[in-house]
């Protein structure tokens, strides 16, 4: 089952049988993410209860980002250990801890502009934690239980602003309009597996340049919620990208960077393909 949030702003869910609309079941009503999230349990055994006597969508429904804006984007770099060979960097001894400005948020099909100031726009696929209850100081073992679900997100960075700037402008870089894109769904963790053996890959026009595993996980996302959470509160609708595999544009022989009209692809197995144009 993947939650889906439509531009009209209801809320739906996609099965293998289709994409449904829930909003009877959610109450005739458009619940924001907190509430769907605090109420997740019930929420859960409702909608399987009453899925088989809905009908499907006929229309393919234009979807909205299934995030809400407003809460925290925490990014964690060098978390693949296949990316940290390929940039050259020792394994980290901690979590390298990065945020986007909320700003940045946007979902799939969205159109992402590419600054004018800027010649080194970089690609970066993600699996995207999304925080369901508030986490405090929380030890690694209950971590799990303050996670909703996961989703695609695409960290999309200006390398000349994040690291050829006076002291390595990384927030800015990372921050410019439509730079997080997440979609196209949220999988609730109990619908998705073991999030460390997830295949997930990048194609621009449809080449795939980005093509590895979860399992080259660094840290663990139990582990980065625990750690991240001894630091700040997190809160629901608060994401957590997870870090990028090997094959960015920065690290290639030639470089290779995003240019106008470039479609790009984030496709992570069980969730599904976030896609974005720039221009």
């Amino acid at each position: 089952m993947k939650l889906l949030r439509f531009k009209n702003g209801a809320w739906g869910v996609e099965s293998p049988l289709g994409i449904y609309d829930i909003s009877h079941v959610l109450g005739n009503s458009s619940p924001d993410f907190a509430a769907i999230a605090a109420n997740w349990p019930s929420l859960k055994e409702r909608i399987v209860e009453q899925l088989p006597r809905l009908s499907p969508l006929t229309t393919p429904p234009e979807l909205d980002c299934p995030i809400p804006s407003g809460g925290k984007l925490l990014c964690i770099g060098l978390n693949y250990r296949d990316h940290a060979l390929e940039s050259g960097m020792d394994i980290p001894s901690e979590p390298v801890v990065f945020n986007k400005l909320a700003g940045c948020l946007c979902g799939p099909e969205c159109v992402v502009p590419l600054p004018a100031c800027s010649q080194q726009v970089d690609y970066e696929a993600e699996l995207v934690i999304v925080i369901g209850t508030r986490a405090w100081q929380v030890s690694e073992s209950d971590a799990e239980q303050h996670i909703l679900g996961y989703t695609c997100g695409h960290d999309v960075s200006a390398r000349d602003w994040q690291l050829g700037r006076p002291g390595g402008q990384w927030l800015l870089g990372k921050s410019f309009p439509n730079f997080a894109p997440v979609g196209p769904a949220i999988v609730p963790k109990e619908f998705l597996g073991d999030p460390q053996n997830l295949s997930i890959s990048l194609r621009v026009n449809g080449e795939t340049l980005q093509d590895s595993s979860t399992r080259e996980f660094i840290y663990s996302p139990s582990q980065l919620v625990s750690f991240l959470s001894g630091v700040t509160v997190l809160e629901p609708g608060d994401i957590i990208f997870t870090g990028t595999p090997p094959g960015v544009g920065m690290a290639r022989k030639p470089q290779r960077f995003l240019r106008a009209g470039d479609i790009a692809e984030v496709e992570i197995a069980g969730i599904g393909v976030l896609r974005n144009r720039f221009e």
